[in-house]
C-alpha cells in the first residue's frame, strides 16, 4: 500500500509522463510509457533503500527485516519477468533470459546480497526496455508504409457519390479522390487533374502532377485538386496490397546469420545452465570450499551467459536495414535478399526501361536546303497528328505546339513505311527511308543510332528527325558508384540491335554488353557468369525478364509501380525508375550485415572473457550485469545504425 501511494505520488508531482514524451517522442506506444515508469519507480526505490542501508542503522537489524525493502522493490521492477518465466516454465520453454535473470536475482538474495539481486532485475528491465524501444523504431520504418492503407474508397453510381470499404470496388468501377485523399486502388485517370505525394511507395518527396490518361497508382495522396479514375484491378492485386503484403511478410525469411544465432541460443543457453549447476554444486564437493562462494559464482556466471546482445541485435540489425531501405523507397523481401545483395560481385541491367528512359524521345534534327529545324518539326508534327504510333507520339512532344486539326487533310497511315498528309497546301511524307525511296526522293544514309524518320514536303526531301530511347540521368554516374563499391563487373543485356546496344552502352559505361537477345539467351549468359562462381544481380522491368530474373542470385525490378510481377518475382523493388538505388541498394545491405558481424564478434567475445572470469571469480556481479546488459544495450544501439541511411 505504501509503495503504491510513493508510487502515485512520484508519477504525480514529477509528471513523469511528460519526460517520457520528451524522452521517446512519438516512438513509445503506451506499453512502453508504462514499462519506463516502472523503471523509474524502481530505480527511485532501489535509490532508497541503498541510501537507508548505508546512513542509518538498518544494517543492525535481521537479515529478513532488511530484505523486505529490497523484495518489494525487485517485485515492482520484476514482477512480469516472474510471471513470464513461470508461465515459460509451464510450456516447456525453461531456458530463457527471464528465466536466467530470476535464479540469478532470488540467488543473490539467499546469499544475503540483496542490493546485487534487485540490480539485476534492474538493469536487466533498463536493457529490455532500450530493447523494445529500439524494435519499435526500427520496426516504425516499416510500418509507416501502413499508413498508405486507405480506409474508405468514394465511388459514383448513378451520379450519386458513395463511400464504400475498397475491397468491394470491382473492376472498371468509376473512384473519386479528393485532395488530401489517399488512392485507393490502382487505374486510369479519366477526369481532372492534380499533384500527388508518392513518398510513401517511391520514397521521393518531390510531388509528381499527373493528368488524364496517367496512370493512379494506390498508395498515392492527392494534394489538390480532384480526380475521376477507371479501376484496372482489383483492392487485393494493387499496389498497394502488394506492397503491404511484401512488408508484413519480409521478416519471415531469415537471413544465414539469424538462423545462426537461433541455433546458437537453443544449444548455448542449456549449456551454460549446467556448466553453472556444475559450478555451483560440484566444485565446492571437490574442493571442500563454502558453498555460498560458489553458488555466488555460478550465479554470476549465469548473469553472463545471458545471450540478449545476440538473439535481439543481430534480427534487429537485419531488420534496420529492411527499414533504412525502404525510408529510400527500396522494398526488400527479406533479410536473406539483404544478405545476397551483400556479396554481389556481377550486375547484369536490362537496357529498355532499366538503362534508359524506355520512351522514344527526339534526338536529333537535322534540316536540309534552307529549312529551319522548327519548320521540319511542324509540318512532321502535322503530318503524325493522326497517328498514335509511339514514334508519332515523340514528334508532335518535340514540337511542343498545338496542333490545329483544320490544317490537316487526307492523313494516310502507309503500312511498314511512314505516313502521308496534305498540311495546309503542301504534300507531306514522314517515314523510313522505303518511303522515300517509293515517292522518288533520293535521302541520305545517316549513322545516327536510334529510328531514323525522313521528311519530304511535295516530293522535295527537307532532311531527317532521330528518335531514340534516352540514357537516364544517373546512369553513368551509377556505373562509377558501382566500381567504386568494388563490383567487379558491370553487364548490359539487350534485345536490341547491336549499333543501338553499343551506343548506349558507350555512354552509360557498362564493362560489357551482349545485343539482339531473347529472354532465354539472358537467362543463359545469367547462368554462365554463375558457373564462373559469380554471385550476380539482374536488374530489370520484372515484366518480359521472368527467366533472367529467377535464374540471378539477386533479381532487382526497377520501376515497380503498378507492376504485379516485377513485385511477384524480385527480391528486391525498386518504386521508381531511379537507376541510383540499385548502388544505394547494395550500400544499404553491406552497411547492415558489417554492423551484424560487429555485433555478433563483439558480444560473443565480451561473454567468453567475462564467462571465462566469472567461472574462477574475478567476474563480480557489476560486471556480469555489464556483460549482459551493458553489451545488449550497445549492440541494441549499434544495430540502430542500420536504419540511418541517406542516398
Amino acid at each position: 500500500m505504501y509503495a503504491r501511494l510513493l508510487y502515485v505520488t512520484i508519477s504525480e508531482n514529477m509528471n513523469i509522463c511528460s519526460y517520457i514524451d520528451i524522452f521517446g517522442g512519438n516512438t513509445m506506444n503506451r506499453k512502453q510509457k508504462k514499462q519506463l515508469k516502472q523503471i523509474i519507480f524502481g530505480a527511485i526505490l532501489f535509490v532508497i533503500c541503498l541510501i537507508v542501508s548505508n546512513f542509518t542503522q538498518f544494517g543492525t537489524l535481521s537479515k529478513y527485516i532488511q530484505a523486505i525493502p529490497y523484495v518489494v522493490t525487485y517485485i515492482i521492477l520484476g514482477y512480469d519477468v516472474l510471471i513470464k518465466s513461470v508461465r515459460n516454465i509451464g510450456n516447456g520453454q525453461i531456458f530463457d533470459e527471464n528465466f536466467l535473470m530470476c535464479i540469478a536475482g532470488i540467488g543473490a538474495f539467499c546469499l544475503g546480497e540483496f542490493h546485487e539481486g534487485v540490480a539485476v532485475m534492474l538493469f536487466f528491465k533498463v536493457g529490455e526496455f532500450f530493447e523494445k524501444y529500439a524494435v519499435n523504431k526500427s520496426r516504425k520504418s516499416i510500418s509507416s508504409l501502413m499508413d498508405i492503407k486507405p480506409e474508405v474508397a468514394t465511388i459514383e453510381v448513378d451520379g450519386k457519390l458513395t463511400q464504400v470499404d475498397p475491397e468491394s470496388v470491382t473492376i472498371g468501377d468509376t473512384i473519386i479522390v479528393s485532395a488530401g485523399e489517399k488512392i485507393p486502388i490502382d487505374g486510369t485517370i479519366i477526369d481532372g487533374s492534380c499533384s500527388v505525394d508518392t513518398s510513401a511507395i517511391t520514397g521521393e518527396s518531390v510531388p509528381r502532377d499527373i493528368k488524364v490518361g496517367d496512370k493512379a497508382i494506390s498508395g498515392f495522396i492527392n494534394l489538390n485538386g480532384t480526380i475521376k479514375v477507371i479501376t484496372e484491378k482489383a483492392f487485393s492485386d494493387s499496389t498497394v496490397s502488394r506492397i503491404l503484403d511484401l512488408v508484413e511478410n519480409a521478416s519471415s525469411k531469415k537471413a544465414t546469420a539469424e538462423k545462426f544465432i537461433t541455433k546458437f541460443a537453443k544449444y548455448y543457453t542449456p549449456i551454460v545452465v549446467f556448466l553453472a549447476i556444475a559450478i555451483a554444486i560440484l566444485v565446492p564437493l571437490i574442493t571442500g570450499q563454502e558453498f555460498s562462494k560458489w553458488i555466488y559464482r555460478a550465479l554470476t556466471f549465469l548473469v553472463i551467459s545471458c545471450p540478449c546482445a545476440l538473439v535481439i541485435s543481430v534480427p534487429l540489425g537485419f531488420f534496420g536495414g529492411i527499414g533504412g531501405a525502404s525510408d529510400n523507397g527500396i522494398l526488400v523481401k527479406g533479410s536473406n535478399c539483404l544478405e545476397n545483395l551483400a556479396k554481389v560481385d556481377t550486375i547484369a541491367f536490362d537496357k529498355t526501361g532499366t538503362l534508359t528512359e524506355g520512351v522514344f524521345k527526339v534526338t536529333k534534327v537535322c534540316p536540309i536546303d534552307g529549312i529551319s529545324k522548327e519548320q521540319i518539326l511542324e509540318v512532321t508534327a502535322y503530318a503524325e497528328s493522326f497517328s498514335n504510333h509511339p514514334v508519332s507520339n515523340s514528334l508532335k512532344i518535340a514540337y511542343g505546339k498545338e496542333v490545329l486539326v483544320d490544317r490537316v487533310s487526307n492523313a494516310k497511315e502507309i503500312a511498314g513505311k511512314g505516313v502521308s498528309a496534305m498540311v495546309d497546301d503542301s504534300t507531306v511524307y514522314v517515314g523510313n527511308a522505303q518511303l522515300m525511296k517509293s515517292i522518288g526522293v533520293e535521302c541520305s544514309n545517316p549513322n545516327d543510332v536510334g529510328t531514323i524518320v525522313h521528311v519530304a514536303t511535295d516530293s522535295k526531301y527537307v532532311g531527317y528527325i532521330v528518335v531514340s530511347d534516352v540514357v537516364k540521368p544517373k546512369a553513368k554516374d551509377t556505373m562509377q558508384r558501382l566500381k567504386a563499391l568494388g563490383i567487379e563487373k558491370t553487364i548490359m543485356l539487350t534485345g536490341d540491335l547491336n549499333p543501338v546496344a553499343k551506343e548506349i552502352s558507350k555512354q552509360v559505361g557498362v564493362d560489357e554488353y551482349y545485343a539482339e537477345l531473347m529472354p532465354q539467351d539472358k537467362a543463359k549468359i545469367v547462368e554462365d557468369y554463375k558457373a564462373k562462381g559469380k554471385t550476380i544481380l539482374f536488374a530489370g522491368d520484372g515484366i518480359n525478364d521472368a527467366p533472367v530474373l529467377a535464374l540471378s542470385d539477386v533479381s532487382v525490378a526497377m520501376g515497380g509501380l503498378g507492376s504485379d510481377s516485377a513485385i511477384e518475382i524480385s527480391d528486391i523493388v525498386i518504386m521508381n525508375d531511379d537507376i541510383s538505388k540499385v548502388a544505394d541498394s547494395i550500400n544499404i545491405a553491406r552497411r547492415t550485415l558489417k554492423i551484424v558481424k560487429q555485433n555478433i564478434v563483439f558480444a560473443i567475445s565480451i561473454k567468453i572473457i567475462v564467462l571465462i572470469l566469472g567461472a574462477i571469480g574475478v567476474a563480480h556481479m557489476g560486471l556480469a550485469i555489464f556483460a549482459d546488459v551493458g553489451v545488449s544495450v550497445i549492440a541494441i544501439l549499434n544495430a540502430m545504425r542500420t536504419l540511418r541511411f541517406k542516398s
